[in-house]
């Protein structure tokens, strides 16, 4: 069968057209306009089999899962028995060669790689928890990878390292995680863990650019279960901040937590800055200041404290 094809590059040596008629069935490949054969014999990539529905094509398919950095193994290791349910199907005659098998590819497993598995389920379970992307797992599985064969993780817990990767890399990613939530998932304590970011960044070379406050305003918005609107009007305000140096030095974590105040106020949604502060993990004493320079620098310090009065009112209706 004959198909229409521009390919990059090819051009007809006769009359230089780039109109190039493919023939799959005899592998030749002909010039449109002068009919010259520019290729023929040429080798046929196409499957040699069909599939008209999901089980068929899982029946007649010749190869497996692609390659993932997200197993010890790449996903091209094979497992004797993953389940004590695996025995039930083997013949009595045989458990005992089975159990034998089994134990014998436990011996065979290196430190290594069951350390490395266990780092990388430990990462399945926090990626799942704070709803990683998948290419950040599988970058935090390769540098954990690289921590490995370099010794950084003697003395110190899988958990730990895995955490103060997610910390790092998830910040060069664009979508910053907090520490807080971080210790929740992990159970690591928040100075051990920052001692071990600290560790890790300087021994793998992380140069990690401090994350801006717009970055936090999605990931704080969701805990604190705000609206899109006022997510869309804290990173607007945000990015019509006049100077600079009204927000330079300031912590990008309570700055976010500082416009989602003012945005759900201004938006009339009802929320106290101990909430957030609990929430976030901050201090009310760092939203109230960042208030001020917020509203201070985008010149609505009077609407924001004529909202905040109305608020007030309703609620006390």
């Amino acid at each position: 069968m004959f198909k229409r094809k521009k390919e990059f590059g090819l051009k007809c040596p006769e009359c230089g057209s780039t109109e190039i008629l493919v023939d799959n069935e005899k592998g030749e490949k002909t010039c449109s306009k002068c009919g010259l054969i520019l290729n023929e014999s040429m080798i046929d990539t196409q499957q040699d089999w069909r599939a008209f529905d999901t089980e068929e094509l899982e029946k007649t398919a010749r190869t497996g899962a692609p390659l993932t950095k997200m197993r010890h193994d790449k996903g091209i290791g094979t497992e004797i028995g993953k389940s004590k349910a695996e025995l039930f199907k083997v013949s009595a005659g045989k458990r005992g060669q089975y159990f034998r098998i089994k134990n014998w590819q436990k011996r065979l497993v290196s430190g290594k790689d069951r350390n490395y598995g266990y780092a990388l389920s430990e990462l399945e379970r926090i990626a799942s928890a704070l709803s990683l992307p998948k290419n950040l797992q599988e970058e935090i599985g390769s540098m954990y990878e690289k921590a490995l064969e370099e010794g950084l993780v003697k003395g110190r817990s899988i958990e730990a390292i895995i955490g103060s990767l997610v910390y790092a890399l998830s910040r060069e990613y664009g979508s910053p995680r907090l520490m807080s939530e971080i210790c929740d998932v992990s159970g690591v304590d928040k100075r051990d863990l920052g001692r071990t970011y600290r560790y890790v960044a300087r021994k793998l070379n992380l140069r990690v650019i401090p994350a801006k406050a717009v970055n936090y305003v999605p990931r704080c918005a969701t805990i604190l279960k705000l609206g899109d609107k006022t997510q869309i009007k804290a990173k607007q305000y945000l990015k019509n901040i006049k100077s600079e140096e009204d927000i330079s030095g300031k912590g990008p974590i309570g700055l976010a937590a500082a416009t989602l105040y003012i945005a759900a106020i201004m938006n009339g949604e009802i929320v106290s800055q101990r909430k957030i502060a609990e929430a976030i993990g901050v201090t009310e004493v760092t939203i109230r200041n960042r208030c001020k320079d917020i509203a201070k620098s985008l010149g609505i310090e009077e609407k924001v404290e004529q909202k905040i009065k109305e608020l007030e009112n309703l609620q006390k209706e």
